[in-house]
């Protein structure tokens, strides 16, 4: 007997034959290492163990690389690749019937149209590839979508643009060798963590969690830059999430609903968990509630098209215990692990989402190139025949075959006619290229405008040298495609999912709003228990209030139930750190504007906005469309009233001088016409200096 294990077979894929079809390869490994097992005694062998060990070799790897993991090259499962080829295909840019599509897409899956019908209407409930139109179920209440017959769909703008590309896709034939399916797409968005996935397969399993666009996008400029990133989950359920465990695509993250105090007695969840539904969460209240955990007087379901659960505590508990009750024993808090699980190169491999992403950025760099490859291609191909159409055209060498009666001296009288203009050409005349010019209408030939084609050569050129200038940087032609998609789609898709932590969540998040600050200016007293009519805000036991007075100094304070701060407080409201405050004021010389942010701030301590001496003439939260400016009469002056911008002032920190708005005095100043306005007289627009 040979010692050669394989019996002087050639093993799979020996340089000169055609490589076989995976499952092949699979039976033959299986039935070799069956044969050359050791023998077992006591133990029976017969065909029919064998041939079900081979064929649950295939089935497993079957199903780890064609049903339920999604492969790294476009982050797509089996299934929903051929969705969206079968919808790229049908694409005329009109909605067509889910059922029309799942019947189409059935020449490619061959597991049943109800299959691809589910599949379809979880990918659109995604909102990033497919748009529907029509019932496709509600992820809120877990109700399901109409028949296929009733409802419609068609690709995004999105992905009809950014994940196919028919010259760059390679193909396979399909299951029944009929016609032939995409390997991969060709895609240029991280779509393995901007969908997410989740399967069961034979001995693994991956859980990926869905993360933000914008994010992902940010996070591939940084990779692009070599700068740091970091990614958390977005979650189109909302929710707030805390991520302290959740460790660059690994470890587990908590999510809660989100629940706001109504009253002393009611609360309402607004937003849920994922993985859960109103009907699981209700449900888990109502279990609870029985278990004796927790008691509710009732649950109204108010849901439509945002989530609404009212929820009374009975008498005796109040809503601020009822939240920790909730959060303690039902689905309003939830626990989701994560591991990201690929097929990557035909094998199933465990990565951390930065190492996703810098394969897909890696990928993006690469369809980039191969995308400019060919648009350099093309370009040059349509330079040369433009330019061959031109000396055709203009040296009259279709006059040259006239009398020819052979397509052999049809082609050597083109070949001799083009002979003197060989410089001016890209390369030499083909066959393909006398066929081309033998098209050329008579009409064509009559019509010829050499300034059109000159304009025509002037733009194919010019796009020529854009595209060899991308070539030689694809990196900064890559991090300007991905700001690209930031502008246009970044307002679709923003952050659903607030990240933070669960302790400051109980503090903040979820407090009711039950103190009613306002401020006397009579008395000079400002806080919760005080009756006066400016600055009314409401708040939760942890705001903290924001004091500005007419002098330019301010600071932070706790909540009060009675505080003197006197007649010159300015403005009071719970701070923000990055909102933008539009603030005047004038100093001896001259009159400034500025835009600015508080910041952060120490409580209790003092801090300046403006410099010594001067005084707040105009100060507003955000930034006024207009800003209408009166002066004080004064001899010799010629204009009395003004307007500004203050929109094109830069946005920058409290301690910032600001520009320069005017040397006159101002009487007043508003972001409305004041008293004495005149609409009629000329009001120029300042400029900053």
């Amino acid at each position: 007997m040979s010692d050669d294990p394989m019996n002087g077979k050639k093993p799979a894929g020996t340089p000169g034959e055609p490589e076989k079809p995976q499952e092949i390869v699979a039976e033959e490994a299986a039935a070799q290492v069956l044969e050359h097992r050791p023998f077992e005694p006591g133990k029976i062998e017969l065909d029919f163990h064998r041939r079900v060990d081979t064929s649950f070799l295939q089935y497993a790897s079957y199903v780890i690389r064609d049903r339920a993991i999604p492969n790294l090259c476009d982050g797509l499962k089996p299934v929903q690749r051929r969705i969206l080829w079968s919808l790229h295909e049908k694409d005329d840019g009109r909605f067509i019937k889910v059922a029309t599509i799942s019947g189409h897409c059935a020449q490619y899956h061959p597991h049943g149209e109800a299959a691809i019908g589910d599949a379809l209407v979880v990918l659109t409930n995604k909102r990033y590839l497919i748009e529907g139109q029509g019932n496709f179920g509600n992820i809120y209440t877990g109700d399901p979508a109409a028949a296929p017959r009733y409802i419609e769909c068609r690709l995004t703008e999105l992905a009809r643009n950014e994940i196919f590309n028919d010259e760059l896709t390679e193909f396979v034939p399909s299951y029944d060798g009929r016609n032939k399916e995409p390997v991969g797409l060709p895609s240029k968005l991280p779509l393995l963590l901007m969908l997410g996935a989740e399967g069961i397969a034979v001995g693994l399993s991956c859980k990926i969690l869905q993360h933000n666009f914008v994010e992902l996008i940010q996070a591939q400029i940084a990779i692009l830059k070599k700068e740091s990133f970091k990614v958390l989950p977005d979650f189109f359920t909302g929710g707030l999430m805390d991520a302290r465990d959740y460790r660059d695509g690994t470890g587990t993250i908590k999510v809660r609903a989100k629940i706001k105090e109504k009253d002393e007695a009611t609360v309402v969840i607004k937003e849920i968990p994922p993985g859960t539904t109103t009907d699981s969460l209700i449900g888990s209240i109502e279990d609870a509630a029985r278990k004796g955990k927790i008691k509710v007087k009732s649950i109204n379901d108010f849901t439509s098209e945002d989530v609404e659960i009212e929820i009374k505590a009975p008498a005796g508990v109040s809503a601020e215990k009822l939240i920790d009750a909730l959060y303690a024993f039902t689905d309003c808090e939830v626990s989701i692990s994560s591991r990201i699980i690929v097929i990557k190169n035909n094998r199933p491999v465990e990565m951390t989402v930065s190492d996703v992403l810098r394969e897909n950025t890696a990928q993006l760099l690469d369809t980039l190139k191969r995308e400019l490859e060919l648009k350099e291609k093309k370009l040059l191909q349509e330079m040369h025949v433009r330019t061959l159409v031109r000396i055709f055209v203009e040296n009259r060498i279709y006059k040259k075959i006239e009398q020819c009666r052979t397509s052999e001296a049809i082609s050597e009288a083109i070949e001799e006619g083009f002979r003197p203009h060989r410089k001016e050409l890209l390369r030499d005349l083909t066959p393909e290229d006398i066929a081309m010019l033998l098209d050329v209408r008579i009409r064509r030939i009559s019509l010829f405008d050499i300034n059109k084609h000159r304009e025509e050569m002037d733009r194919v050129k010019g796009e020529l040298a854009e595209t060899q200038k991308h070539l030689k940087n694809v990196s900064r032609y890559a991090i300007g495609h991905l700001q690209g998609l930031i502008e246009k789609y970044g307002a679709l898709y923003p952050r659903l999912t607030k990240s933070s932590r669960h302790d400051e969540i109980d503090a903040r998040e979820v407090a009711f709003k039950a103190f009613k600050v306002a401020y006397d200016r009579e008395s000079g007293y400002i806080g919760y228990k005080v009756s006066g009519d400016e600055f009314k805000t409401e708040c939760t036991k942890f705001d903290k209030l924001l004091l500005l007075f007419k002098d330019g100094h301010y600071k932070v304070i706790e909540l009060q139930e009675k505080l003197f701060v006197g007649p010159d407080l300015y403005f009071a409201a719970v701070p923000e750190r990055d909102r933008v405050m539009t603030l005047v004021y004038s100093d001896r010389e001259a009159t400034y504007i500025k835009r600015f942010t508080f910041g952060g701030t120490i409580l209790n301590k003092e801090y300046f906005c403006v410099p010594p001496k001067s005084k707040i003439l105009f100060f507003e939260p955000d930034t006024p469309e207009t800003l209408y400016i009166k002066y004080k009469p004064a001899p010799h002056q010629k204009i009395h009233q003004q307007t500004c911008a203050p929109k094109e002032i830069e946005v920058k920190g409290p301690k910032t001088l600001g520009r320069q708005l005017t040397i006159k005095d101002v009487g007043s100043i508003g972001s409305r016409p004041p008293r004495g306005w005149d609409a009629e007289a000329a009001t120029p627009k300042l400029q900053f200096l």
